[in-house]
């Protein structure tokens, strides 16, 4: 099962291959998406994305992890985040939101299992 691409990021928007839907925040993974809620896990901009709001996606077999810190790199991701996803053999690529869409959407028309979290706002 391949990874979906974004299929367009705009402030605010994400709207990913395969689904209807229009998200804030999103996740992707091989084979779906869905809204990365930060309630769930009671994220903030700082300390940023904690290993709890990468873990779904990490249980999706993926090989590579991008995550956008949005558009002006607003949201942290700490050091022990990246550790934890380099501890489970994940290469861990930490961007601002339009190069991490990029980036990602790259990796995924190369055929590897990718996925990401990705902030669309500040």
């Amino acid at each position: 099962m391949s990874s979906p691409e974004i299929a367009s990021l705009s402030w605010g928007q994400m709207k990913v291959q395969g689904s209807t839907k229009i998200y804030k925040d999103c996740k992707v993974w091989p084979g779906g998406s869905r809204a990365w809620d930060w309630r769930e896990t009671g994220t903030e901009h700082s300390p940023g994305v904690q290993p709890a709001d990468v873990e779904e996606v990490v249980e999706k077999g993926v090989q590579i992890l991008v995550i956008g810190r949005g558009m002006s790199e607003a949201l942290k991701v700490p050091v022990s985040t990246v550790e934890y996803l380099k501890k489970k053999g994940i290469d861990v690529r930490v961007l601002q939101t339009e190069q991490a869409v990029k980036e990602y959407n790259a990796l995924v028309t190369q055929g590897l299992r990718v996925g990401g979290v990705f902030h669309s706002t500040c």
